[in-house]
């Protein structure tokens, strides 16, 4: 896993040098526009403590609140190494919002399953099968990885969420834009969540 993080890293480096464009909105959006409260997610799908946060918060989040209109929930991309970002390009695979967002939880409850070792070749293969049982195809998949469009796309978002919300770890959460500082447990962020309701 070091060596995809210093390649990772050496690409990024690169890449926020070469670029000086803002990054399109291009984040995974669920809920009401007109919500009251956004809370915003910025997560590494590599990352242990992202993938507790999605099964321990987000899906009863979903169904007491966002699907209830009363929230807005915005996944934002922050890969940490080469694993994540090509995780997250095949999740922008999906056209469809819904099906994104279930190839979302999906990989976060098989991470345990793709998410490990050093050769990016074996993570990628673990990748397109979660995405193939998803509904995408294997040609798809692969045409996705390829586009770098998309890779520079989600390092921008990276770049720009980096210089205006200051992250130092994933996941880094808001709400309302107000940084969240509780437990990751889904009693303490209701807690919170209720103050801006």
């Amino acid at each position: 896993m070091k060596r995809i993080k210093f390649f990772f890293l050496k690409i990024f480096l690169i890449i926020s040098i070469s670029f000086s464009t803002q990054a399109d909105d291009n984040f995974l959006v669920i809920g009401n526009d007109n919500a009251k409260v956004i809370v915003k997610v910025f997560s590494s799908l590599t990352c242990p403590h992202c993938a507790n946060f999605h099964k321990n918060i987000y899906e009863d989040l979903k169904k007491d609140y966002i699907d209830k209109k009363m929230v807005k929930f915005e996944h934002h991309s922050f890969p940490l190494d080469m694993a994540a970002l090509n995780a997250e390009i095949v999740i922008r695979c999906h056209e469809n919002s819904t099906k994104k967002f279930q190839l979302l939880s999906d990989l976060y409850e098989e991470q345990n399953n793709w998410a490990v070792g050093s050769d990016i070749n074996y993570i990628n293969k673990a990748i397109k099968k979660i995405g193939l049982n998803s509904g995408l195809e294997n040609a798809k998949i692969d045409n996705c990885l390829k586009n770098e469009d998309t890779q520079n796309q989600i390092l921008n978002e990276r770049i720009e969420a980096q210089k205006k919300y200051k992250i130092q770890s994933t996941p880094t959460i808001f709400i309302n834009d107000k940084k969240y500082e509780g437990k990751h447990n889904y009693k303490s962020f209701e807690k919170v969540l209720k103050k801006f309701l």
